[in-house]
């Protein structure tokens, strides 16, 4: 048995003639958050669309717990256990908190010859599983516009470990939220890793990834810069491979060129 539920050896992904990955090897743990860096264009997307589903590798082998695998459809990947959230939730403002966190997997019951949703028990279930992730839901019938984007993030996380998830890709979940609501979904980061699940953090923010993650992979431009564990990489090595260190001396000597030339003009 493999110590590894996902693994990436040597997958390519090419769309014509454009190579969005190239040979890229990637090990998922369970119990451990590997976070996913790169700039935008990185190939970030299509590596965790590869893994969920979206799209096959065009070269390469995708393993799950030893075993080589092959997903037609993200709903293949999710029925193996491969939970993806991403950054527009796929959540309705206008639905109840409840229903948001059973849309498309609702519980029914008996009322005659009918079955309805049984809005009694999804809502202790939605209540219990967001308490789980630390979220405190006053009214689960309340629509989930009311909640902040810390507390709907959260919400998806939690639907995801509820439906028996077991990676959870999450597609820069903090981006567009604030101080207090990024330690907040951190801090939910951190409880689906200690419930055993892998998690792969994919993010632009190393000051955000570096407090929960265990392992980091780089991406520059659909290729990988390498993997460290977090004992092996400081937080600044990481800034300075993301920010491409030998390319900003180049510009900083381009700019002190340049105003060499201002001045003796």
């Amino acid at each position: 048995m493999s110590e590894f539920i996902l693994e990436l050896k040597n997958v390519s992904r090419y769309f014509g003639s454009v190579i969005a990955l190239k040979d890229i090897n990637m090990q998922i743990k369970l119990g451990e958050v590997h976070c996913l860096l790169g700039d935008n264009g990185a190939g970030k997307s299509t590596l965790i669309k590869t893994l969920a589903g979206v799209h096959e590798p065009s070269e390469g082998e995708f393993l799950m717990n030893a075993e080589p695998t092959a997903f037609s459809s993200p709903r293949d990947a999710l029925d193996a256990g491969i939970a993806t959230v991403y950054q527009d939730l796929a959540l309705v403002n206008l639905m109840s908190v409840t229903r948001n966190f059973f849309m498309g997997r609702e519980i029914t019951k008996k009322w005659g010859p009918f079955s309805v949703f049984d809005t009694e028990k999804a809502n202790e279930i939605a209540r219990a599983g967001l308490a789980e992730m630390g979220i405190d839901v006053r009214d689960p019938e309340h629509p989930i516009g009311t909640m902040s984007g810390g507390e709907r993030q959260c919400l998806a996380i939690a639907r995801a470990i509820h439906f028996g998830a077991k990676v959870l890709i999450l597609d820069e979940p903090t981006a567009a939220l604030g101080v207090k609501q990024s330690a907040n979904v951190l801090k939910v980061v951190a409880r689906a890793r200690a419930r055993g699940l892998a998690v792969i953090l994919i993010t632009h923010n190393v000051h955000h990834a570096y407090p929960v993650a265990d392992r980091f992979t780089l991406l520059n431009r659909g290729k990988s810069l390498g993997t460290w564990l977090k004992s092996d990489v400081s937080r600044e090595e990481i800034l300075e491979m993301m920010a491409g260190g030998q390319e900003l001396e180049n510009l900083e000597a381009e700019l002190a060129e340049f105003a060499r030339l201002d001045e003796s003009a």
